[in-house]
């Protein structure tokens, strides 16, 4: 079985085709951080009108780097939700009418599933159950895995998540957009035990995450401290350092809540070289195993949205002709596979 995928959740259009049995034909992927960089953030109008402008061009791509003609697909699968609803409308139009003149089935995919199998597409893909903590900017979530489509969340973001907060706070510190990278480069130059920032809601039970607390503590201390390069990477790695920690913290109390010994990390932060590291070595005292897609699925990408969509395909789920978005979408509200 072979499925087109179509990503259109926020400022990067996505498409892939996946093969069932080949494995990943081609993907291709536009960014619009130029487009976004002079507002500081993504315009969701913006937005929206590129996905307009490259997403049939994109399609044209990936069918060329397959080699494939239209009806040797099998069927469409596109980014239903969460996102923002301008951007999701215009891969749900598309991918309902692509699949409605090439009178194939069509699905739409819940973004943090795709994210969530994004493992999956490498030669080294966990077995379930697993653990995935999900970091990205819109969404930072520990979720139990014990098949397709049966999930339990088992903590989330209750305001920022972990990739708005290295966004927002990197706007504090005067750097260029997308800031969550120029952050943690910064940070990089930092010394470590200049600072100790706040690790919120370790002290408590429970495994939901805050960070606009950590966020508001790090504008104080800048706002506080010299405007210097390195006291400015100092703060920077401190920042990061708290983040890394705190995302670790839950993690080790969720393995041992559950009792896994696999953890899938996926999302735009899992990109994060010392979260990584940090993870690893957890892991390994933990006599388990961390999984990440590589760093081009880390971020959006059409070849999680194919994945994820021919698995549903496969099962028989297919949706009908509406053309539908969901802004705001439970990941425990999928229905499981068999």
């Amino acid at each position: 079985m072979r499925v087109l995928g179509i990503e259109t959740s926020c400022d990067e259009t996505g498409i892939a085709i996946y093969d069932d049995k080949q494995g990943l034909l081609s993907h291709t992927l536009y960014s619009q951080v130029k487009l976004h960089a002079d507002y500081g953030g993504v315009v969701p109008e913006l937005a929206s009108r590129d996905h307009v402008r490259k997403i049939i061009p994109l399609v044209r791509q990936a069918l060329s780097d397959a080699s494939m003609e239209i009806g040797q697909l099998d069927g469409i699968a596109y980014t239903k939700g969460p996102g923002l609803i301008g951007a999701l409308l215009v891969g749900a139009c598309v991918g309902r009418a692509l699949a409605f003149s090439w009178d194939k089935p069509a699905i739409g995919v819940h973004h943090m599933e795709g994210h969530l199998l994004a493992p999956m597409l490498e030669d080294d893909a966990p077995d379930f159950p697993f653990l995935a903590l999900l970091v990205s900017g819109g969404h930072s979530m520990l979720v139990a895995v014990e098949g397709i489509g049966r999930y339990e969340v088992l903590g989330e973001s209750l305001d920022d998540a972990a990739g708005e907060a290295f966004d927002k706070t990197a706007k504090l510190m005067g750097l260029d957009y997308p800031g969550g990278p120029r952050l943690s480069k910064l940070a990089a130059k930092g010394k470590a035990g200049c600072y100790r920032f706040p690790r919120p809601m370790t002290d408590r039970p429970g495994l939901d995450f805050s960070f606009s607390g950590l966020k508001t503590f790090t504008a104080n201390t800048i706002a506080s401290e010299p405007n210097d390069a390195q006291t400015r990477a100092n703060i920077a790695y401190a920042f990061e350092e708290a983040i890394v920690d705190t995302l670790a913290i839950k993690c080790r109390r969720a393995l041992k809540q559950t009792g896994y010994t696999r953890l899938v990390v996926a999302g735009g932060v899992s990109a994060n070289t010392r979260l990584q590291i940090s993870l690893a070595e957890m892991m390994k005292k933990e006599a388990g195993k961390v999984y990440y897609p590589r760093g081009e699925f880390c971020t959006d990408n059409g070849a999680m949205i194919a994945y994820a969509g021919l698995q549903r395909l496969k099962a028989g789920q297919v949706d009908d002709l509406a053309v539908k978005g969901q802004p705001r979408w439970p990941l425990d509200s999928l229905p499981p596979i068999s």
